[in-house]
């Protein structure tokens, strides 16, 4: 945790959870950018955690709540771990934990909760039939595994708790190779930096509430999806025709058909997330030689 912060006074105590971890460790930065005093709590360290601690225990979670203003809940078991790790375990961890910190924040005061879910709730909902899947908030999730049971039945958790909350379902966002990376960005996909941007302005806008999708930006539109199911290629260049060429100029392959397409609109419209670092952004990096 940054021990000097500028003139003014901070923004708030936030608790990040998991704040070793990729996601978590992003938005304890950014919100220590955006003016917050950060307590981050993980089980492995960080340059975020100041209290290397499980969650399970009473104790450390009274604790770092204990005066906070905000709490950002990213800790949780993740897709890797399913098959490693029992149903039990995952219940344990995605679940009750979740349960026992939202009773500790309404006891304890904090005023606003976020939660970090993920857009793997969707499950056996993103498998197209004979079009891409639009993939907004009004698609009805069906969990395929017990990370997305465990994620969803947490997000129920939030949803009805008495702590003004928001969650934020959160595309796929992990260090890939860049053909790989760039294909995925897509339509399924979002950098980093637009999360931990989309996470200070899910806080800050105090009176949003609700489960929003958090990606892209990504070229397409609703009425390409059927397209995008047979044709993905010739989608992408109508669209965004200086991507295509990109492709094709570094050797990546042209997606032939694309399964889904997330889509952000919600959140822009209730909190101003706004996503720049999209592929174009990924193509600008490789150009400078930077790594993505």
């Amino acid at each position: 945790m940054r021990a000097e912060r500028g003139k003014g006074a901070p923004a708030g105590v936030v608790v990040v959870t998991g704040s070793s971890g990729r996601v978590g460790s992003a938005l304890a930065a950014a919100f220590d950018a955006a003016g917050w005093v950060v307590r981050g709590v993980d089980r492995v360290p960080g340059c975020w955690t100041s209290a290397i601690a499980d969650l399970r225990d009473r104790r450390v979670r009274r604790t770092a709540l204990q005066s906070a203003d905000v709490l950002v809940h990213a800790a949780a078991l993740h897709a890797p771990h399913v098959g490693r790790l029992t149903d039990e375990e995952f219940r344990a961890v995605n679940v009750g934990v979740t349960a026992e910190l939202l009773n500790d924040a309404a006891r304890l005061d904090v005023r606003r909760v976020l939660y970090i879910s993920s857009t793997s709730v969707y499950g056996h909902a993103l498998v197209p039939t004979d079009r891409a899947v639009w993939v907004d908030e009004q698609l009805t999730p069906l969990p395929r595994d017990i990370y997305d049971e465990t994620k969803l039945a947490a997000e129920d958790l939030v949803d009805a708790g008495s702590v003004s909350s928001v969650t934020l379902r959160i595309a796929r966002c992990f260090p890939e190779p860049l053909p790989v990376l760039a294909r995925h960005l897509l339509h399924r996909a979002v950098d980093l930096a637009d999360v931990a941007t989309a996470g200070v302005l899910a806080v800050t806008h105090s009176t949003v509430t609700g489960r929003f999708n958090i990606s892209g930006p990504h070229p397409f539109h609703r009425e390409d999806c059927l397209a995008l199911h047979r044709d993905a290629g010739a989608v992408l260049a109508r669209r965004a025709p200086d991507v295509f060429e990109a492709f094709r100029d570094r050797g990546w392959p042209v997606p032939d058909r694309l399964d889904r397409v997330y889509d952000s609109t919600a959140a822009s419209n209730a909190f101003g997330y706004r996503p720049v670092r999209g592929v174009r952004q990924l193509l600008r990096d490789a150009a400078d030689g930077l790594s993505a």
